[in-house]
């Protein structure tokens, strides 16, 4: 089933959602079907309309892994190793950077898209924010089960028109997809769900940066296992990619991938106004500097008109 297709049609419109009182309490958001979940839907093969750039149509890329898309297989156990670095402290220092540059309003309703293992979550909640975690991968969900997080399809959000005052989405968790038109159903969903008036926050990493930083071999010893790591830019696809070998005792060798659209300042920018979302300020890091082409990061803070 193509990904801007909702199972169940416009049930999942119809619902209307409403976030938690305290930090302790269920999630009050009612997500459709149960069963409704990212692991059972299927990708469209690049059809239909594509991201645009200063007018012109950017050409649907192929598939890096033709079988089982990468995001389905590489965010388990791995990946929390590999990542441990990311962890509760950063993510207080981010939701530090939200209270800023989004002092002055009152949310209702917080979603943290694309919400792994749920550590922003977790900082928002703590702060007394009503914020509900979303991810695709099942393993990252269960690693805090207490964070009241749903399970399913970025390109497909089972939440009602304008639930959320603010949506975040963290580490670059935008242009997995292989089509243009499903990152672009991203940031209409993103649009969708966001209500009249409500504030959005995309963190990026900054195209310039990391193709101009890109480190192509890489070795980690961690928990006696090692990690060999191979990254390349694809100039065709425009794809920053990383191949993951982990060599365990006694385990055959895994290989995993990632592989990520590269996209520029005014790709994204040009996306999001095409939702009839504002961008209004643009960062190059958590600590508020403006954006720059050298920058580490390409965070993007902007509004839904009323």
């Amino acid at each position: 089933m193509p990904s801007d297709q909702c199972p169940g049609g416009d049930k999942f419109h119809r619902n209307k959602a409403d976030a938690t009182d305290s930090p302790h309490d269920e999630a009050k958001i009612p997500v459709g079907d149960p069963g409704h979940g990212g692991e059972d839907q299927r990708r469209i093969n690049g059809d239909g309309a594509d991201l645009k750039h200063d007018g012109e149509i950017l050409p649907c890329e192929p598939a890096i892994i033709p079988s089982v898309a990468w995001y389905k297989e590489w965010f388990g156990k791995e990946y929390l190793d590999l990542y441990s670095h990311r962890d509760r402290g950063e993510a207080e220092a981010h939701i530090d950077f939200v209270d800023r540059v989004f002092s002055g309003t009152s949310p209702r309703a917080v979603l943290d898209l694309a919400c792994g293992a749920g550590r922003h979550t977790a900082a928002l909640r703590e702060r007394g924010y009503r914020a509900l975690g979303f991810d695709l991968s099942l393993t990252l969900l269960t690693q805090n089960a207490r964070l009241p997080r749903v399970a399913g399809d970025m390109c497909c959000l089972p939440f009602a028109d304008g639930t959320f005052d603010w949506i975040l989405n963290f580490f670059t968790s935008f242009g997995y997809f292989e089509s243009e038109r499903e990152n672009l159903r991203v940031l209409e969903e993103i649009a969708r769900t966001l209500a009249p008036g409500g504030s959005f926050l995309i963190d990026l990493f900054n195209r310039d940066h990391v193709v101009s930083h890109l480190e192509p071999r890489e070795s980690q010893d961690r928990n006696g296992y090692r990690v060999e790591i191979e990254r390349w830019f694809d100039h065709r696809t425009e794809r920053v990619n990383k191949r993951i070998r982990v060599y365990a005792p006694g385990r055959e060798v895994q290989t995993f991938v990632e592989s990520v659209r590269a996209y520029s300042r005014e790709e994204v920018v040009t996306g999001l106004d095409g939702t009839g979302l504002e961008v209004d300020d643009l960062f190059g890091n958590f600590q508020g500097e403006v954006f720059r082409r050298d920058s580490e990061r390409l965070i993007l803070v902007g509004h839904r008109p009323h």
